[in-house]
């Protein structure tokens, strides 16, 4: 079974923390994670071909919440007014960034 979030907590620089269930923690960078989206007006569901124009999203950008999505998955509301995208744990776990998960 693949590894799922115990807590996620939005930091107030704006990074964000994912404790897993296996202990691993995760930090992500909120512009890496906003412009890795996979939700279909950031990917094009056909080809796979991204939209997203990263150059497009504010630096700045920050998760100003988040909610679990079933049992596979979180979403998260962007401060840049995005909130379609959904993570599931696999593919948040797969964008870990740290040495570990690379």
């Amino acid at each position: 079974m693949p590894p799922r979030p115990l807590r996620i907590v939005p930091f107030p620089n704006g990074e964000i923390g994912v404790v897993w269930d296996d202990d691993h923690e995760s930090y992500f960078d909120p512009y890496e994670l906003r412009c890795a989206c996979g939700c279909a007006s950031c990917v094009d569901e056909v080809s796979g071909r991204k939209l997203l124009q990263s150059d497009r999203v504010p630096r700045d950008v920050r998760a100003r919440r988040w909610h679990p999505v079933g049992n596979y998955g979180v979403a998260f509301v962007w401060s840049d007014g995005h909130d379609t995208g959904i993570y599931t744990f696999d593919r948040l776990r797969g964008l870990c960034p740290c040495d570990e998960c690379k």
